[in-house]
């Protein structure tokens, strides 16, 4: 079996589940949990970013999240980069074309705060356009890679 197609089987079942026994996702792939356990803990396999868990924010009381969409002044393309980073109610902050400058995921307990969040946002730094998305309901995330049918066809 092909050195890369061992890592994305193994790679599909840590993806349904992180927290899987070597022996179960050993049964499932039919590699060897020596493979397995080598292939995990070998540096150079820098593919695994970091281990994270996955949060219902409604059920935690942060019910307001949307994808903003933000193009600045060349100005303060770096100061809105460095600033918004450090903010604790960004989730995801990506760095985007088309016309725009960033992607940033906020979440935040009500609207209200989210508003007045993008409020600070247009009084604090030079922002040409923003787009705002809300989301309204969440209807898949992480799932890519869950699936080998998925990956077979990539």
């Amino acid at each position: 079996m092909n050195c890369m197609w061992k890592d994305v089987l193994i790679l599909t079942e840590l993806r349904k589940n992180a927290r899987a026994q070597l022996t179960d996702i050993s049964k499932k792939t039919k590699i060897p949990i020596s493979t397995i356990y080598d292939r995990l803990t070998n540096r150079s396999n820098s593919f695994i970013l970091r281990h994270a868990t996955l949060l219902r924010f409604d059920e935690l009381g942060y019910n307001a999240r949307a994808n903003i969409c933000i193009k600045c002044s060349k100005s303060s393309k770096k100061e809105v980069y460095e600033n918004l980073g450090k903010h604790p109610n960004i989730n995801s902050m990506y760095k985007i074309n088309n016309g725009f400058d960033f992607m940033i995921e906020v979440i935040f307990k009500n609207v209200k705060d989210l508003e007045e969040f993008i409020e600070q946002l247009e009084d604090n730094y030079s922002i040409r356009q923003k787009e705002v998305y809300y989301i309204i309901d969440e209807i898949l995330k992480e799932n890519f890679f869950t699936s080998t049918l998925q990956v077979g066809n990539t």
